[in-house]
């Protein structure tokens, strides 16, 4: 991939996820509320309050919300301190207008929740955390304190002992349950995002390496002839300049550079060629190149063809699509098998007349029983053992590479299936991956002729 595990899982940051206008725009929304709460509880309902300074409490916001926005552009991404510090702001300023309406007596004070919610989305978890810790803080205060809410008649209004306690009660579970809910999903969200972007990178790194072998093929095709003349000619030339010593020397450069070419040529091809015949290949073939770049690690990579019993199966070998997604999703599989094999690997090829199975095995430690019931997801971490940092130095697995195999190979229409095996010992196996397509999902059809016709090119 263009971009590895660790990198990725290094920018799994939450900064400068929103703009200033956002919470800007939310603080507005929440300003024209607290307004029209306190013009019906007045005017509407005849309450008595501080309402000068309740006035002065939300006009407070009103300040901020303008002098953010003549002093800093709409399109401002807040960083990290910077939204910690807006809702620092927001909290106080509900728990201030709370005080003076009063306190848990006041329905409104269910408000409190939204800025534990907005921190759970937007920040890491010790700003998230300061937040919560903070609105639970000035909800309990409230509770405690606060200048009374009268009718008309100048009666206090207030809740029974009992339900204002369940009233706090609530709030505080209601900001760390909504807290935590919110950062589960967001976090699920994002982590998801990022592996679908490697894994599509993965995907378009392949799909240009392809076509840049179809290009090359192309070349060598077209190129051949023009190189063979040059070839035979420079041959007759070094026959016929025999008495002209100097003529012959450079008529035998000639012949050198055009084999030299011809060899240049050859060596790019089997880099990559992808030409209309090649798009196109034996089941076997397409999972040796899968396997090629792991087969010269030090572990035995072993390749075998066992077909089902013949009533079973259609007796030809299957030819497939040579597509990018299964050559990639494959080799990553057989590198997951590589990285933990202790000395080798089986690939086991077998087919039937409906379905074209793959079956990768090591003969390593196996899945992990804790992520077994979370192979395929991104990201997933396990706390290293001293003997897997004495067998793999440096090594942080997360899950990512079994993520992009899964999502490419699924993509072709394949279903995966993840077991450990059983040692002869009747201890835990390696682990194993059986990969199976249905056959009209992956089965080439009749081929198609390689090139085309020799087309001269215009002079």
């Amino acid at each position: 991939m263009a971009v590895s595990e660790a990198e990725l899982f290094q920018d799994h940051e939450r900064a400068n996820w929103v703009r200033l206008r956002t919470l800007v725009v939310l603080r507005w929304i929440a300003v024209g509320g607290q307004s029209a709460a306190i013009i019906a509880a007045v005017w509407g309902f005849g309450l008595r309050m501080e309402v000068g300074l309740a006035v002065m409490t939300i006009g407070a916001s009103v300040l901020a919300n303008v002098l953010t926005t003549f002093l800093y552009p709409g399109n401002k991404r807040l960083s990290e301190r910077e939204a910690t510090l807006m809702l620092v702001f927001d909290v106080l300023q509900l728990g201030l207008l709370l005080y003076l309406t009063g306190g848990l007596h006041n329905p409104f004070a269910l408000l409190m929740l939204a800025p534990a919610t907005i921190a759970a989305t937007l920040l890491h978890l010790r700003s998230t955390v300061l937040i919560a810790v903070l609105t639970i803080v000035v909800i309990s205060l409230t509770g405690l304190w606060h200048l009374p809410l009268r009718s008309a008649e100048g009666a206090e209004l207030l809740l029974p002992g009992l339900f204002r306690f369940g009233f706090w009660l609530a709030l505080v579970i209601g900001v760390g349950f909504l807290a935590i809910y919110a950062r589960q999903v967001t976090d699920e969200m994002h982590t998801m995002s990022e592996a679908l972007v490697a894994t599509q990178l993965a995907l378009s790194r392949e799909q240009k390496l392809t076509d840049l072998g179809g290009v090359v093929a192309a070349a060598a095709h077209e190129l051949g002839t023009p190189l063979a003349t040059i070839t035979l000619v420079s041959a007759e030339l070094i026959d016929e300049l025999a008495g002209m010593p100097d003529l012959r020397e450079d008529a035998v450069l000639i012949r050198a550079q055009a084999d030299r070419c011809r060899d240049i040529l050859r060596s790019m091809g089997r880099a990559g060629k992808d030409d209309l015949h090649l798009r196109r290949a034996p089941l076997e073939a397409v999972v040796r190149e899968s396997a090629e770049p792991h087969l010269e690690r030090g572990k035995r990579v072993a390749v075998s063809v066992r077909p089902r019993p013949a009533a079973d199966r259609d007796p030809r070998h299957p030819v497939i699509l040579r597509r990018p997604e299964i050559i990639h999703g494959l080799r990553n599989l057989i590198q997951n098998a590589t990285d933990f094999a202790r000395a080798a690997v089986e690939i086991e090829l077998n087919w039937t007349d409906t379905a074209i199975i793959v079956r990768i095995e090591d003969d390593g430690p196996g899945f992990p029983l804790s992520v077994m019931p979370r192979i395929g997801d991104p990201f997933v971490r396990r706390r290293k053992t001293g003997e897997d940092r004495a067998a793999r130095p440096g090594y942080e697995g997360m899950g990512l590479g079994l993520f992009i195999a899964k999502t490419l190979l699924e993509r072709s229409g394949a279903r995966l299936s993840f077991a450990n095996g059983r040692g002869t010992d009747g201890t835990g196996g390696g682990a194993i991956v059986i990969v199976e397509w249905p056959r009209d999902r992956v089965e080439a059809g009749e081929a198609a002729q390689a090139l085309g016709q020799n087309v001269p090119f215009d002079a």
